[in-house]
């Protein structure tokens, strides 16, 4: 059987920041309604009861205005769509409208967008649209990074065919891997099985296949949920990201602080002040790490459930988090260590300014017999 064509379809190239340490959302939406056209409203799941999936706290979605991408030697529009995190990450998505596509042109056009806006592209494009989001939104803006972490995806988003499809009819009949690989190359047997590993539906006209920078979505209910979940989850894999990288390089920092303050005979205050540092790291660290955790709650939507688990396994967010917990762990003993060494030199201080009182005391009264 012939591959079906893509009726209707969109192709969108994420890309995530991490833009602050956090974001007022009330503040950044407060600025944006004040914008005609710019959004500022908040995100909610469409197809997924509150109780069931809900966010911890709403991220503020942007509309900013379509670009013009020069695709084939033609000049086409993207749509421009923002949304901004609690927790300091900016996602923004340029997206392309498809419309009665041939399989082979729908999977070009991919492969096409993920060179021209993908990961490793030096695009001008994205540091604008950037720019142009933290200039507007910089009131509401805690404590902006001054050089920002990213991570990029893509999706390639169906939401009909050219003829009634199943799940079972487009994993047999659709070839998603040059999709979801983007290799020329036919690949082998188990590379194909590995890569189409993670797919799933609810329904039998549903289907989802996720990769490590690519997914397909076929949605013909007109959903976004999943979408949601994917975005979600890339989210929480940069702040993990970042707070690793964070931690990587404050642990040798905190060594050689650790090695400079026992140094000197007012140690134990240095290491009052370099304990106290330590502490306001981990309670920051672990506040923000909390909050990326929470993000989103799933409790009785199954198949949502079973997605996000999958996608969070395939981000490795998991082993990140152990990491940073790992590295809090660290930081936290030798808090505990440094406030017992100072508690201790205080104390070897006092006794001995107690001897010397003594001897004092005790020459003085030799002196005046």
């Amino acid at each position: 059987m012939l591959a079906p064509g893509v009726a209707v379809g969109e192709v969108a190239v994420y890309r995530f920041y991490d833009i602050a340490y956090a974001v007022d959302l009330d503040r950044a939406e407060a600025i944006l309604a004040a914008r005609p056209g710019a959004g500022g409203t908040r995100k909610r799941l469409s197809a997924t009861p509150p109780k069931a999936v809900a966010y911890d706290a709403p991220p503020v979605v942007l509309s900013l205005d379509p670009v013009r991408l020069l695709i084939d030697g033609t000049a086409t529009e993207a749509q421009v769509t923002g949304r901004l995190y609690d927790f300091g990450v900016l996602r923004l998505a340029i997206s392309v409208t498809v419309q009665a596509r041939s399989w082979a042109q729908f999977v070009d056009l991919v492969n096409t967008l993920a060179l021209l806006l993908g990961s490793g592209s030096e695009n001008r494009l994205w540091a604008e649209l950037v720019g142009r989001v933290r200039q507007e939104l910089a009131v509401a803006l805690e404590r902006p990074a001054a050089s920002m972490l990213e991570e990029d995806y893509i999706v390639a988003l169906v939401r009909s065919f050219d003829r009634p499809m199943t799940a079972a009819d487009i994993q047999e009949n659709v070839d998603l891997v040059r999709l979801l690989s983007g290799e020329v190359m036919p690949l082998s047997d188990d590379a194909q099985q590995d890569l189409l590993r993670n797919r799933f539906s609810y329904y039998t006209d549903d289907l989802v296949v996720l990769t490590w920078d690519r997914a397909f979505v076929y949605e013909p209910h007109g959903d976004s949920d999943v979408l949601d979940v994917l975005e979600v989850a890339n989210a929480q894999l940069l702040e993990m990201r970042y707070y690793d990288e964070l931690l990587d390089d404050e642990l040798p920092r905190m060594y050689d602080l650790v090695q400079t303050t026992r140094r000197g005979f007012l140690s134990s205050r240095r290491f009052s002040v370099l304990a106290r540092r330590l502490y306001a790291l981990v309670a920051e660290v672990t506040e923000l790490t909390e909050k990326v955790d929470n993000a989103l709650q799933v409790t009785e939507d199954v198949y949502l459930a079973r997605v996000y688990t999958a996608t969070l396994d395939l981000f490795r967010v998991r082993l990140f988090s152990l990491a940073v917990d790992r590295k809090l762990a660290i930081i936290r003993d030798t808090y505990t260590a440094l406030y017992d060494e100072a508690a201790a030199r205080r104390t070897t201080l006092l006794e001995i300014a107690v001897v010397v009182l003594i001897v004092i005391e005790i020459l003085a009264e030799l002196w005046r017999r």
